[in-house]
């Protein structure tokens, strides 16, 4: 299936430094990824929002982005997703980014963002958190206080997700039902 069979139009644009490729989730009404290959900037981040609100425009409110090829965001990328987070909360969705390169991830935690965006390692993953946050509320677990395994800090969590400790650096990560983990 094509992007345009997916999303009407979402190619009519193209840019040689961003690739966008969809996937259709079925089993998960409105839900779409979004596979990523190549930079988001300066130059190509209008591109990006442009691309993926025609996908938010189509409908599709819970959005995935596997970041496996992507090499490089800058700021102003970061500041694309949190566009994006912004236009489908309020109609019941959210995003999901997978496969975040190393380098990538730590753009996203030095501008303090990676403690707003789901980050989950596999594709099954993002697909049972949409599942899973309309069955059961995350509300009887979050917000949720608790101690770093390493430096004992206490650290307070609002959402499930990947974080660094604010006080010896360790990347943690919190699932939906509160439990903590190394890395």
């Amino acid at each position: 299936m094509s992007n345009n069979e997916i999303v009407p139009g979402f190619d009519d644009e193209r840019d040689d430094s961003l690739k966008i490729r969809l996937q259709k989730i079925e089993e998960t009404e409105n839900c779409l990824v979004l596979y990523l290959t190549g930079y988001i900037d300066t130059y190509n981040s209008n591109f990006f929002q442009k691309r993926v609100s025609k996908a938010v425009e189509a409908g599709y409110t819970k959005l995935v982005f596997n970041c496996g090829g992507l090499n490089y965001v800058s700021s102003t990328g970061i500041g694309s997703f949190t566009a994006f987070l912004k236009a489908v909360r309020p109609r019941g969705g959210d995003l999901v980014l997978l496969e975040i390169q190393p380098k990538v991830y730590e753009v996203f935690q030095l501008l303090g963002f990676s403690q707003f965006f789901n980050i989950k390692d596999s594709l099954t993953e993002a697909v049972e958190f949409f599942g899973s946050s309309k069955e059961k509320g995350t509300s009887d677990v979050f917000p949720k206080i608790f101690q770093c395994p390493i430096c004992a800090k206490k650290l307070k969590a609002t959402k499930s997700g990947r974080f660094r400790c604010s006080e010896c650096k360790t990347i943690l990560a919190i699932d939906n039902s509160g439990q903590v983990f190394l890395g």
